[in-house]
């Protein structure tokens, strides 16, 4: 009897024992959560770090040729640039042979500045209409911000300085650009007279009349000024005259007036050196170079 209940006090202090273990244990893990020790629910709660990725910035854009200029230019007593007009400040053409752009240009507002280079105050002002035209001007030279065009006028007379096909600068902020398709490109030397569009050449005249050695052709670059039928040039016989930018190299004026304006016109007598300058087509011929846009350029070689 006191055997059985010396073995029931052991085994119940074996039981209390390990209840003690037990809860020991149950505390310690619950000290280690709260304080940040456990590992396991520590990964299972942590996001995953995401890198930070940077914006890659836009690169400004480098200008192409000469710096902008936005000043607002008062364009008051500026001369304006007409058929009429004489502009010592601009400059004639420097390369009367050179490429073309295929690049027409003309005034968005009802008169825009004319440069003789970019970066210089204007020195004339070109008007979107006029009543002889001359508004629609090639473009030589084309950059960002500016355009280098042909200009109707002349620098100077024949007998006071260079009366050749004047050009000057426009801001292309201030024009609208418009593709060109046709060239027409003369040859004095063989006579021939072409319309080229691209890869296609349609020849308009095979023989024609030009400037005696008094009073030449000019030479070089120019495109169509205006295009005219002048009931009063009985010569004409009704047909179209095709008016260019280009004016006499040797004379100031012509019957009466003070501008020696280059034409392809119509006349009876229309071969070899005949003219005052202009150049004699037939009924054809003038109706063909009359029916194209104004501000074609014409290229006239010896």
């Amino acid at each position: 009897m006191s055997t059985t209940r010396a073995l029931s006090r052991r085994k119940v202090g074996w039981i209390a024992l390990a209840v003690g273990v037990l809860v020991a244990a149950a505390l310690f893990i619950a000290w280690t959560v709260a304080s940040g020790r456990g590992e396991p629910l520590a990964a299972a709660s942590s996001p995953t770090p995401t890198a930070t990725v940077e914006p890659t910035p836009t690169p400004t854009p480098t200008q192409f040729g000469p710096a902008a200029d936005t000043t607002d230019y008062d364009l008051a007593g500026l001369p304006e640039i007409t058929v009429f007009a004489i502009v010592p400040q601009l400059p004639v053409d420097d390369d009367p042979f050179g490429e073309l752009t295929n690049v027409a240009a003309r005034a968005k507002a009802a008169a825009v500045p004319v440069f003789a280079e970019p970066g210089s105050a204007p020195v004339a002002s070109l008007p979107r209409d006029y009543y002889y035209d001359g508004t629609v001007v090639p473009v030589i030279e084309q950059y960002d911000a500016w355009v280098k065009v042909m200009l109707v006028g002349r620098q100077a007379y024949p007998s006071g300085g260079n009366p050749g096909q004047l050009t000057g600068w426009l801001r292309t902020q201030d024009v609208e650009l418009s593709p060109q398709e046709a060239t027409v490109e003369v040859s004095l030397g063989d006579r021939t007279i072409d319309i080229v569009r691209g890869d296609d050449r349609q020849r308009v005249a095979a023989d024609f009349g030009s400037g005696v050695e008094a009073t030449p052709t000019p030479l070089g670059r120019s495109f169509i000024m205006t295009v005219r039928t002048e009931p009063t040039f009985a010569y004409t016989r009704g047909n179209p005259i095709t008016y260019l930018s280009v004016q006499s190299p040797t004379l100031d004026g012509f019957d009466g007036g003070d501008v020696a304006v280059t034409a392809f016109h119509y006349h009876d007598t229309r071969s070899g050196r005949v003219s005052n300058g202009c150049l004699r087509v037939d009924e054809a011929a003038a109706h063909a170079l009359a029916a194209l846009p104004l501000g074609t350029p014409v290229i006239i070689r010896e």
